[in-house]
């Protein structure tokens, strides 16, 4: 049984994925404390891997499958996604802080690691390679990730709900892209729209 704090049907609304329909399951759940975190984890409900297949396949069209939290890595293994890519036929791809190794049957990984942040920095992050590097930025040094191998490299603005502080986020973000063109900008497209 896995505690399931959403599933839902969205757009991706960050990263290389952006703009892709997508259905996210949300895991209740982290070892990290990050001040900016959108996830209620003390909220959920008991589901086993079947009723997750089955809200799933509620969404057919969509290609794409994403694990998300909280951080789903602390629940998952290769057969729960083993059964989801044959129960479901969506890529499944995961969102994580990278402090935990993954399954090896994954089709994408997310890597956003959080130890630059109070709360964050609970555990190291322990992966080394991902198909997506996205890192919230708050004007941390980039040097840091250089150990990390990544297809993709994408900056993203720290969201807050204070419109000066958002503001000043997105210029040092945008300014950090212009002074380090391995990294891409990304934003939070779904807070711009204003959909789930």
């Amino acid at each position: 049984m896995y505690k399931i704090n959403e599933i839902f049907y969205s757009l991706q609304g960050e990263g290389y994925h952006s703009g892709t329909p997508a259905v996210f399951v949300r895991f209740s759940g982290c070892n990290l404390r990050c001040a900016f975190c959108d996830t209620q984890h003390q909220d959920g409900q008991m589901m086993s891997v079947q009723e997750i297949v089955d809200e799933v396949n509620n969404y057919p069209v969509a290609p794409l499958l994403v694990l998300t939290g909280g951080e789903p890595s602390l629940f998952i293994d290769v057969a729960f996604v083993a059964e989801l890519k044959q129960k479901t036929n969506k890529t499944i791809a995961i969102e994580t802080n990278g402090t935990r190794p993954l399954p090896n049957n994954l089709d994408w990984v997310t890597l956003s690691p959080k130890s630059a942040f109070e709360g964050g920095n609970l555990e190291p992050c322990v992966l080394t390679h991902c198909d997506e590097l996205k890192v919230v930025y708050l004007g941390q040094d980039l040097a840091q990730y250089n150990g990390i191998e990544a297809r993709h490299r994408f900056l993203q603005p720290c969201f807050c709900e204070d419109e000066v502080q958002r503001k000043a986020n997105m210029k040092a973000c945008v300014e950090a892209v212009m002074q380090n063109p391995g990294w891409r900008l990304s934003l939070q497209v779904h807070r711009v729209l204003n959909i789930p």
